[in-house]
């Protein structure tokens, strides 16, 4: 039985940037173990599963690496949003709900600078253990200076766990050479797979910050743009204040140093009991075709 195939970058302003993803529809006949094959055969960062109509209003969705399922990620949240109110859902609504393995993930379309932009709601942030600078200094690579001493390096939450590491400039961001030692020892007992490493140093004006996420435990050596990271990140700077102010909106770049340059917005606002995190960027059709 074929099965529709669709490629979409995610978090790209043009074709062949951001960061792929490769969406099957109707993949409700696929065991886990030939989803697994597939996300393995395509290999990018993620592969996503649409297995079935919508439920309750929430369209069923796996999500694979090349290796593992997960609960959650950024861009597959998007992307596969995108393909599903474009060829799968009547009338191609403005809000598509996702129920994935940390639940449902609400995504609305709305207009950004002129663009179609699609806009996911993550998960309640969980704060976690603050780490030593030193130690994620030595896992990227870096001298310990290059960790900026005025904010902590936590571990955060809203779905997938990520470091959340704040590095002093760009010089610091583009300097990174990940020690894969080091990476799993600060890794390895903790849920905190993904290090997403940032500064107030962008290329472009229009922005706001740059960085990098790396994730080799998902065989994910660096990935081009990081929803699931960012929407972390999007917490801890409204959490710390780091722009002055407990709510936030940002416009961060990623994926310079892969040759996938991607832009993501970040909104967060921790005025009140709770942080709210949304995450926004645009999605652009590479190809589809059929999974044989």
């Amino acid at each position: 039985m074929s099965r529709p195939l669709h490629l979409v970058d995610v978090f790209a302003r043009q074709r062949y940037a951001g960061n792929q993803l490769a969406v099957v529809a109707d993949a409700g006949g696929l065991s886990t173990e030939e989803m697994q094959a597939v996300a393995a055969e395509m290999d990018y960062s993620e592969t996503t599963f649409v297995t079935g109509p919508p439920e309750d209003g929430a369209w069923p969705v796996r999500i694979f690496t090349p290796v593992e399922e997960i609960p959650f990620a950024g861009h597959p949240t998007l992307g596969t949003a995108h393909v599903i109110r474009t060829h799968l859902a009547d009338g191609r609504p403005d809000d598509v709900v996702l129920d994935l393995g940390v639940g449902e993930v609400p995504v609305e379309v709305r207009t950004v600078d002129g663009d179609e932009t699609l806009w996911m709601t993550q998960q309640p942030p969980e704060f976690g253990e603050e780490l030593p600078h030193a130690d994620l200094a030595e896992v990227l690579g870096l001298p310990e200076d290059a960790v900026d001493p005025d904010w902590p390096v936590q571990v955060v939450s809203t779905g997938l766990p990520t470091v959340v590491v704040p590095l002093v400039d760009r010089a610091a961001v583009t300097g990174i050479d990940l020690d894969p030692a080091a990476y799993d020892r600060v890794t390895g007992d903790r849920a905190a797979k993904n290090v997403l490493a940032f500064c107030p140093d962008p290329r472009e004006d229009a922005n706001d910050l740059a960085d990098r996420v790396f994730a080799p435990f998902y065989d994910v050596p660096e990935d081009p743009a990081t929803g699931s990271s960012n929407g972390c990140l999007a917490a801890y700077l409204a959490r710390h204040e780091y722009f002055g102010d407990a709510t936030v909106e940002a416009r961060v770049e990623q994926g310079h140093e892969m040759g996938r340059p991607s832009l993501l917005h970040l909104r967060a606002d921790a005025g009140g009991d709770a942080v709210d995190v949304e995450v926004g960027g645009n999605v652009v059709p590479v190809a589809r075709g059929e999974l044989l």
